[in-house]
């Protein structure tokens, strides 16, 4: 089964102050870090969902989200609307969130079950991303609303749910004071 990378990186970075995609963390941005990670975890296609003027590189599908401050929801909805048909899930991640690793999705990939339709990382008892939702699940989507992802709809739907447990999520880059805090 083909599965996609959905990466969420249209947010208008009010905290941060400037395009946080484009932000530096190494010797790459924290987008293109993020979008490392998927094509080393074997994901593909990679849909990137970016605010108007961050460009992407030419083997990832960009979609324009041309209103950011309708929130996440608006960018987790596009994203999942431009899945191709043949692809039969896809990993939902941060685009900032610079330090997720390809073990991680991987694990999320490997603990995908027949009953359940939706795979999240859970740490400290909390599930968030990377999240897997086969073909199935996509519906949950509609359900998300503002600048709020899945979490309040995984667990109204906790019987749709296989969280596995790892260490910590990664930390979100709201600020820069947070991307200091992760050289």
């Amino acid at each position: 089964m083909r599965i996609a990378a959905l990466v969420l990186a249209a947010g208008a970075s009010t905290r941060f102050g400037s395009p946080k995609q484009l932000a530096r963390i190494g010797d790459r941005t924290m987008l293109a870090s993020v979008i490392d990670t998927a094509r080393e975890a074997n994901l593909t296609p990679i849909l990137v969902i970016v605010p108007p003027g961050i460009a992407v590189p030419s083997d990832v599908v960009p979609l324009v989200n041309t209103d950011p401050t309708a929130g996440l929801s608006r960018s987790l909805r596009m994203g999942i609307a431009a899945v191709p048909p043949d692809v039969g899930a896809a990993v939902i991640l941060l685009g900032d969130q610079p330090t997720l690793t390809a073990e991680t999705i991987r694990v999320v990939v490997g603990a995908v079950r027949g009953d359940r339709p939706v795979v999240a990382a859970r740490a400290d008892g909390r599930l968030g991303p990377p999240i897997l939702l086969l073909r199935e699940a996509f519906r949950l989507t509609h359900q998300a609303s503002g600048d709020e992802g899945l979490r309040s709809i995984l667990t109204d739907y906790a019987q749709l749910v296989t969280p596995v447990d790892v260490a910590a999520h990664p930390p979100d880059v709201d600020t820069p004071a947070d991307l200091a805090a992760l050289a």
